[in-house]
């Protein structure tokens, strides 16, 4: 069945659907397109410049998960790519004072399977377009579709 992305979000949210949250991130920024011609004007002017690949990291807290993306200020300076350093991240804090405590941020918060909360306020590289910053749990979001 197809979905505009603002739609797939609130069939996400009322649990029709579910998407894993690399998912839920781009359907977040694709949210800034108001039509496939403009996603594609946007996409044909950035093509040349180039991509970046990503590795989120997971970080465990005492009450959720939060994938951090590069830029966000938690990310570590040499993440493990292969899995072969076994490295875990966690905390003991709750995901709310995380948040609190920081000011740099693309990450993706999860407190369970059918709650995502988008967060990004880095620049994005490359010319690229940040997601609007969504949370599965409530519907105060300005899409633009």
């Amino acid at each position: 069945q197809w979905s505009s992305p603002p739609e797939a979000i609130e069939r996400f949210k009322s649990q029709e659907i579910w998407f894993p949250p690399p998912q839920f991130y781009e359907f977040c920024r694709l949210c800034n397109f108001s039509s496939l011609s403009e996603l594609h004007k946007f996409s044909s002017n950035r093509a040349l410049e180039g991509c970046e690949r990503w590795m989120p990291v997971m970080l465990t807290t005492s009450d959720g998960y939060i994938q951090l993306l590069p830029g966000d200020e938690l990310y570590p300076e040499d993440p493990d790519y292969t899995g072969e350093k076994k490295t875990i991240m966690s905390t003991d804090k709750k995901v709310e004072d995380l948040m609190k405590e920081g000011s740099i941020f693309h990450r993706i918060v999860i407190k369970n399977i059918n709650s995502l909360a988008v967060y990004v306020n880095i620049q994005a590289k490359y010319k690229h377009i940040n997601p609007l910053m969504i949370n599965s749990d409530c519907s105060d979001y300005n899409s633009r579709l």
